[in-house]
């Protein structure tokens, strides 16, 4: 791929948005591309822009006004886990209620029709409640909020990597998301309430953050000062925190998930907030649940996923058997993200309108249901019941007195509560083939599931599929070694299995080691746990990318990784940037300013100025970078020179004009400009960034993008020897390319 740069026509890159030609790679034209990078994506402005306003401001501020800053920013901290606490308890509590009286009113018709015959009529109940619990939820996600869908988790990873994903963190999303995640889940299907939760999170921190709500048009008039982007992303990150604590009563688990697999940008001075946040996150949910519970005081769980402790030991040997459950995790891992990952091409295709996905949704409510009701009905696995059985809905059906199905524990329960009856439950509670046949049943039902137009999570179906395949093989190694007394406990491996296989879907490795630790109690199996992930993901990852990559790519999001793609240091900033770049002058007219922003072949949200050149042919000297969003402002402040040299001057403009205006700033289109004020001019020395950042023409691919993603950078002005602005970077530039099968390649950009 040496010649990759023969095959584009780099400067007219900004000029040709709007052609549709094929990817290197020789992708055809006019068909659905899953590897192109949509415009409808822009970027967040994370970093600060030091104009004159700025730096008076701060110069005004006293020591003293910066301590109350960084306590506002310890209280907004302590109120957003306070409010994700109570939204995981309000979860909690209705998931509980509603499958409750679903489970229980299905186990009595079981009951009455086991005896007499027409149990039909009890397949038909269960599947009927589960459409209905599933078509509430699908109708309030695909009709009135699409971006509640999933989990949350790849569109909060792309706004914290710096993507502004439209309407991801808005109050309806949050009510969608909470409303929609309870019916998912008491309609019974093969999801959980962990990403959801961390969505939810990351809502109410970016909600709270502000002090208002411009959904609702309220504005508090506190915490003014954190409306812009840079620390919003920073309470946003401490909301994701806080939702992965709720879910699964892990403080320090969820400081190092918002590291590893959410945060693109850290402060170590975020830690001890993030850390804060859990914190008060757990501790809310578990006050209210135990008031609810009517044990004041009492801690009823350790968070919403209450796995359970694990008291038991392994010996040194074992670690041996652990490790080789890394190469099934990260295969089966790879097998679940491929086929959903071809399965949500077909959706894309051909499930696009609002009443197919709730259709859908309800079909595989019911196939659900049908498939679980079918393997209670032919599994012939009896176990006993004890005086200590916590089966909290055990269906007896064809098994004598004394006696409940074993299937039914696993699929007769909502998905946590499986997960810990294959953790806990004594030796012999599930036979083999039973273990083997939930195994794949509930493999292909989750497969499905994930991607369909409801909120749901991916955490508990994972942990499910693991919990029976790795209790499985400690079933038939106890067999084979008949040495009750070493492999007694398979509830060991239950918890391996479940480590690797959603160690191998979601590829993560150090936070999903500390949240298993601290959900289970176990410190004792922290090292292999870490050892199982490590290698899952290595194994996973020879295949296909874990399952939120794999989403983040489907919907074309620019998303920048950590490091610039190999075999890419012979491209340089002239080759990847846009040119010819728009750019105004120091003092500009009005009207070329309203011209450019109006028109609606460019939405360019950055803005080069330069210094007043005659010459033509010679490229402006860079005297600072402007927003789009500035630009807006001034002008509908009406800030020009002829106003302020005359009585009609108004106050002078400040940083809180700005943040009033944040985040929505009004379309160009809603503001008027006379033809006489069209003709005035606008100093722009005042707002503008007197110090953007720069690097020259000849700086290499891979330089050019640690700069660009180490900053959290929007726009990078690319000069010439003579200081002279010659093109600009933006994030569309650098995500463009990937390393493919046949090396360097480009990706194509889509309009729409």
């Amino acid at each position: 791929m040496a010649n990759i740069s023969k095959k584009v026509s780099w400067s007219g890159r900004g000029d040709d948005r709007g052609e549709r030609t094929p990817l290197l790679n020789g992708a055809e034209d006019g068909k659905y591309n899953r590897h192109v990078l949509h415009f409808v994506f822009q970027s967040l402005d994370y970093d600060n822009s030091e104009n004159q306003l700025f730096l008076e401001e701060e110069r005004r501020m006293s020591h003293m006004g910066f301590r109350c800053l960084e306590t506002r920013r310890w209280v907004i901290c302590g109120l957003i886990g306070f409010l994700t606490g109570l939204i995981a308890c309000l979860i909690d509590i209705a998931v509980e209620k509603l499958a409750g009286y679903k489970y229980s009113a299905v186990k009595q018709n079981i009951e009455k029709f086991t005896e007499f015959g027409g149990l039909s009529i009890s397949l038909i109940l269960w599947a009927v409640l589960n459409s209905a619990f599933v078509m509430v939820g699908a109708i309030a996600v695909a009709f009135f909020e699409p971006i509640a869908a999933g989990s949350g988790i790849p569109q909060i990873k792309c706004y914290l990597n710096g993507v502004k994903i439209p309407r991801v963190v808005r109050l309806k999303t949050l009510a969608i998301k909470v409303f929609g995640v309870i019916c998912s889940v008491a309609g019974g299907l093969a999801v959980g309430k962990e990403g959801p939760m961390i969505h939810s999170g990351a809502v109410v921190a970016a909600g709270v953050s502000q002090g208002r709500s411009t959904s609702l048009k309220k504005d508090f008039k506190i915490f003014e000062y954190f409306r812009r982007d840079t620390e919003k992303r920073d309470f946003v990150s401490a909301g994701a925190a806080a939702g992965v604590s709720a879910a699964f009563g892990a403080p320090v688990g969820g400081v190092l998930f918002s590291l590893e697999e959410g945060a693109s940008f850290w402060n170590q001075m975020l830690t001890w907030r993030i850390f804060f946040a859990s914190m008060i996150s757990t501790f809310t949910l578990n006050f209210f649940l135990s008031i609810y519970h009517g044990k004041p005081g009492e801690l009823s769980s350790p968070g919403l996923i209450n796995f359970g402790r694990f008291d038991g030991d392994y010996i040194p040997f074992e670690s041996f058997l652990f490790f080789s459950f890394h190469f099934p995790g990260g295969v089966l891992g790879a097998l679940f993200n491929v086929i959903n990952y071809w399965l949500t091409i077909f959706r894309i295709r051909y499930i696009h309108r609002p009443c197919l996905q709730v259709m859908e949704a309800m079909l595989v409510a019911a196939v659900t249901a049908t498939v679980s009701f079918a393997m209670i009905y032919f599994s012939n696995d009896c176990q006993p019941l004890g005086q200590d059985n916590t089966e909290e809905y055990s269906l007896q059906l064809f098994c004598a007195d004394g006696e409940y199905n074993s299937m039914a524990t696993a699929f007769f329960n909502t998905p946590e509560r499986s997960v810990r009856s294959l953790f806990h439950n004594p030796p012999g509670s599930y036979n083999p083939l039973t273990l083997g046949v939930f195994t794949l049943a509930y493999f292909v039902l989750a497969v499905w599931t994930y991607g369909l137009t409801v909120s749901a999570g991916v955490f508990i179906p994972s942990l499910l599929i693991g919990a029976a395949w790795g209790r499985l093989f400690g079933i038939l190694l106890s067999t084979i070694t008949s040495s009750q007394s070493i492999w007694a406990d398979p509830g060991k491996y239950a918890l391996i299995g479940a480590a690797a296989q959603l160690g191998g879907i979601v590829r993560m490795t150090l936070s999903l080691t500390v949240i298993l630790v601290e959900a289970t109690g176990s410190v004792t199996y922290g090292f292999p746990i870490m050892l199982v992930l490590i290698t899952a993901k290595i194994v996973g990852d020879y295949f296909i990318e874990g399952l939120y990559d794999v989403h983040i790519k489907l919907q074309s999001v620019p998303f920048l990784h950590w490091e610039a793609p190999p075999t890419s240091h012979w491209l340089t900033a002239r080759e990847v940037m846009s040119s010819p770049v728009t750019c105004f002058n120091r003092v500009e007219k009005v009207g070329r300013i309203v011209d450019v922003l109006s028109n609606t072949s460019t939405n360019h949200n950055g803005f080069p100025v330069v210094a007043h050149t005659t010459e033509n042919d010679e490229p402006g000297k860079i005297c600072g970078l402007i927003l789009r969003s500035q630009l807006i402002v001034l002008l509908k402040h009406k800030v020009f020179v002829e106003r302020a040299s005359s009585r009609l001057s108004h106050r002078k403009l400040q940083l809180k004009d700005f943040r009033d205006a944040y985040p929505r700033f009004p379309p160009i289109q809603s503001i008027h400009v006379s033809q006489d004020e069209r003709e005035c001019m606008m100093d722009l020395t005042e707002f503008m960034n007197p110090t953007p950042y720069t690097v020259p023409q000849e700086t290499s691919l891979p330089r050019v993008f640690k700069l660009f993603r180490a900053l959290g950078l929007r726009h990078l002005v690319v000069v010439d020897n003579e200081n002279g602005v010659v093109g600009l970077v933006t994030r569309k530039d650098l995500a463009r390319y990937h390393l493919g099968k046949d090396g360097l390649e480009e990706l194509h950009l889509a309009q729409t």
